[in-house]
């Protein structure tokens, strides 16, 4: 009997935890306000029952506010690239409310050095910004949050008013709102009403990209340092309008895990994180073990994640004055799902989050007084570590490129980093990429003695010094290099005299007035957004080419140098009048800040002659790419992003499947990044190639083309990073063979300028991002390798001794002629997760200039 009663009871309890009610998860030794809509009555579902979507998730969050006005005010922050609305809640008490504006000025002080000392911290709120689900396939998170806004804006009593009174919630439900939806109608249209926990079942496995990505299939949790996207742009704008001394960031891990918050792995935090950092993180671990003991949840700290990278969200509070909280909940992916553990439920990962969410809040409260002490220490710190330091000011500058210029101002105006304008002229100033003049007026000034010199010295400084081998994340991200501009830290060299005018906002690169003509127009390549202007240039009906040799004539009385990829247009040869060719090339020089030039004559004063054969016809590009199972989505997504977004060019994105039936001769180039392409049939592919199509490989799909014969590469293996004279233990495998993996670093490479897939650049020394051991031999004919990396290429991040030795004098850029076609073969990554705007230009290099490449520079010898 006894049997019989248990058995109904676990019956009863397992068919109940897949759809709890709000007495699952709500502390029950309080009041709820039963005006309060509960989220079963506007998402029309109990929580944990179905996967929450992004709208009927913001309806919730507009109805409690509307429903609590007294506790709860609402923003929209702004919208995602499928227009989505991204907002935030503002939870405090009706007393904080009514003195909102006044309370975050006075927070703000904290972070001025110059005025926080004399500030009383006494009675002041602490500001605490809770995020969910910056990975829309990790839903616990933003589903989570239906109960905390709920338990924020129903709940009565002293205990709730006084957490109110002592803090500011900046409460973001969805932190990836396109992920969100995209992930949400996947789980929901495979629930079944039996629920099926096989993790094999087509529930838990999302087709390709999956929800994890933004609309470009980005990883939005590593980009709050560059902010390439409008939900990080939206984002920051906030973060740094509170200045919030808490972050959380609520995340998912493998099925088979427990649960993780922070502090991490102790040998992976960031130098530039203070000491105290990690302290106070730990002090508020206490409050997250106690809510997980409660209930009963197994958990972990300290182990698998790091602090190292400032671009996540977990990290990039650490180096502004905050504390970054990281949860991680193991993931039932769908609604139940069978582990090493036993079933584990939707429910179950969602109470998880709610109560650490929680426990954040009541940790922040009791603790108050020592996170606001430890942001305004930490900001005065800052200045007295910018006074202590020898570099004392950056500077920067592409003579050649200002709209490069702009877009790195824009990202530092974006962490509130203060630049200036340089007002003299520094000669001869040594720079990864050679010496260089700045000149006034042509370059700009970060100083260090900011409040931000922590972060300043995050985005400039070069790291090649580290505690540990293995890495959660990249280990170098130097973002002048990112963007290919020169720079250099200022030192015994530097004195006030060099600010100029502060840049209030980043200014769009001026292209000049155009004069007409009547006999031809050069568009200078060495332009950033110069291909978006040639390829609009080709949309409108225009002939164009590019010259493959330097040459000089006057423009406007002057004689000026034009560079290799300068691209001519002349005008009897087209096919539009003269007016209609005029109007095009101001639109396109006002639209993408380009400078084009009307010459009257074609006689050169040095150089071949705008009739010379070294002046190229060039096809408009007919791009494809190929995507889908197997393929990388990160690194196509890209492509795509810096095509579409960047230079405003179309891309027919295939399907393995897709490209083996359809009648592949509509495009002339085609990309392939890092990826398995076991299905893509390779025999029509190199006939595609031979028949003279442009093949451009990233990465690892450089390994499958070799392997498919596609293409003809070699490559260095590097040796493996035992010793063989010593005895190892079983517990030193993870590290010996972690180290080996290239996390992401920063390479020199030296170039060819003369090369097709070098026009536009002025330096022959570059910097790449390298994430891979893909290392290629040179081979024999030199002409086929206009990127080669140097003989100590290793400019920051860490690289294993073995790999640091293969990659030496090896090629980063290889051509192979196949047929009538070419292969280029990039072995690095161009379009690193979109602010690598240093290669650009070679990407963009190999998709317009990939086909007037000699034929005999690319033969295998």
């Amino acid at each position: 009997m006894i049997r019989l009663v248990l058995a109904l009871f676990l019956l009863h309890f397992s068919n109940n935890i897949f759809a709890q009610d709000l007495n699952y998860y709500l502390p029950q030794n309080i009041n709820y306000n039963q005006s309060i809509p509960k989220p079963e009555d506007v998402i029309h579902h109990q929580v944990g029952e179905y996967h929450v979507t992004h709208d009927r998730l913001v309806n919730y969050m507009r109805a409690v506010a509307a429903a609590n006005p007294d506790r709860i005010k609402i923003e929209t922050m702004g919208y995602t690239y499928e227009r989505r609305p991204q907002v935030l809640l503002i939870i405090t008490s009706k007393k904080n409310h009514e003195n909102l504006e006044q309370i975050r000025q006075q927070h703000l002080i904290l972070s001025d050095p110059e005025r926080s000392a004399s500030l009383s911290i006494d009675n002041m709120p602490i500001v605490v910004y809770i995020g969910h689900s910056i990975h829309g396939n990790e839903p616990s998170g933003s589903n989570a949050s239906l109960l905390t806004v709920y338990y924020l804006a129903a709940g009565q009593g002293k205990e709730i008013e006084n957490m109110l009174d002592n803090t500011i919630i900046l409460f973001d439900p969805s932190f990836n709102p396109d992920g969100l939806q995209r992930f949400s109608t996947w789980a929901n249209q495979h629930k079944s009403k039996n629920l099926v926990t096989d993790p094999s079942s087509r529930e838990f496995n999302e087709v390709w990209p999956g929800g994890r990505f933004n609309h470009y299939w980005f990883d939005l949790n590593r980009d709050w340092l560059p902010a390439v996207h409008p939900e990080s742009q939206n984002r920051l704008a906030w973060f740094h309008k509170w200045k919030p001394n808490i972050l959380t960031d609520h995340h998912e891990q493998s099925s088979n895990s427990t649960f993780f918050f922070q502090p991490g792995v102790p040998s992976r935090v960031n130098p530039l994180t203070p000491a105290m950092n990690q302290e106070l993180t730990a002090k508020l671990g206490r409050y997250h073990a106690a809510n997980l003991d409660e209930i009963g949840s197994l958990y972990f700290t300290k182990e698998a994640y790091d602090d190292f990278y400032y671009g996540k969200g977990s990290t990039y509070p650490d180096i502004n004055g905050a504390i970054g909280i990281l949860f991680e909940q193991a993931s039932s992916r769908g609604h139940a799902q069978q582990t090493n553990n036993g079933v584990l439920t939707f429910p179950f990962t969602i109470r998880n989050q709610f109560v650490t969410a929680l426990s954040t809040i009541e940790g922040a409260k009791d603790l108050r007084k020592e996170f606001l002490q430890y942001q305004r220490d930490f900001y005065i710190n800052a200045l007295k570590n910018a006074a202590a330091s020898s570099t004392k000011a950056y500077v920067f500058g592409d003579v050649n490129d200002e709209a490069r210029n702009q877009l790195f101002i824009e990202m530092l105006q974006r962490h509130e980093i203060d630049v200036y304008a340089l007002n003299n002229t520094i000669k001869n100033v040594k720079t990864t990429s050679g010496n260089f003049d700045f000149e006034k007026g042509k370059a700009y000034v970060v100083p260090a003695n900011q409040p931000q010199n922590g972060l300043i010295k995050a985005i400039f400084d070069k790291t090649l010094e580290y505690k540990d081998s293995l890495f959660y994340d990249i280990t170098a991200w130097t973002m002048p290099m990112a963007y290919g501009i020169p720079y250099s830290e200022l030192a015994s060299n530097y004195n006030k005299n060099f600010l100029g005018e502060k840049i209030t906002q980043s200014m769009s690169a001026t292209s000049g007035t155009i004069e007409k003509s009547n006999y031809a127009y050069l568009l200078e390549w060495s332009d950033f957004y110069a291909p978006a202007a040639l390829y609009e240039l080709q949309q409108g009906g225009l002939l164009t080419k590019v010259a493959s040799r330097q040459f000089s004539l006057p423009v406007k009385g002057t004689n000026k140098e034009f560079g290799y990829g300068t691209i001519l247009i002349s005008v009897q040869e087209q096919k539009i009048s003269n007016d209609s060719i005029y109007s095009l090339m101001e639109k396109v020089s006002k639209k993408y800040s380009v400078k084009i030039h009307g010459i009257t004559s074609g006689n050169v004063t040095a150089g071949s002659d705008l009739g010379s054969r070294y002046f190229i016809n060039l096809e408009q590009p007919r791009l494809a790419m190929i995507v889908g199972t197997g393929v990388n989505a990160l690194d196509a997504g890209e492509v795509w992003h810096v095509l579409d977004q960047r230079f405003n060019m179309p891309l027919s994105m295939l399907e393995q499947g897709a490209f083996n039936r359809v009648d592949m001769q509509k495009c002339n180039t085609l990309v392939m990044v890092g990826g398995n392409y076991n299905e893509l049939n390779k025999e029509k592919l190199k006939s595609w190639v031979q028949s003279g199509g442009t093949l451009i490989l990233c990465e690892e799909a450089i390994t499958w083309a070799a392997q498919n014969g596609i293409s003809q590469v070699n490559f260095r293996k590097p040796k493996t990073g035992e010793d063989s004279t010593v005895k190892y233990q079983y517990i030193d495998r993870e590290q010996l063979t972690g180290a080996q993996r290239l996390s992401g670093a920063i390479f020199g490479v030296e170039i060819d300028l003369t090369h097709p897939l070098a026009y536009g650049y002025t330096n022959k020394n570059i910097s790449v991002f390298k994430g891979n051991r893909v290392f290629m031999e040179k081979g024999k004919n030199q002409f086929a390798v206009p990127f080669v990396y140097s003989r100590l290429p290793l400019q920051s991040g860490w690289v294993s001794a073995e790999n640091k030795k293969a990659i030496e004098n090896t090629a980063s850029v290889l051509v192979n002629t196949v047929g009538s076609g070419r292969v280029i073969n990039i072995a690095d990554n161009p379009n690193f997760r979109g602010f690598w705007l240093g290669g650009s230009k070679l990407f963009m290099n190999a998709i317009f200039f990939g086909r007037t490449i000699d034929a005999a520079s690319g033969r295998v010898e």
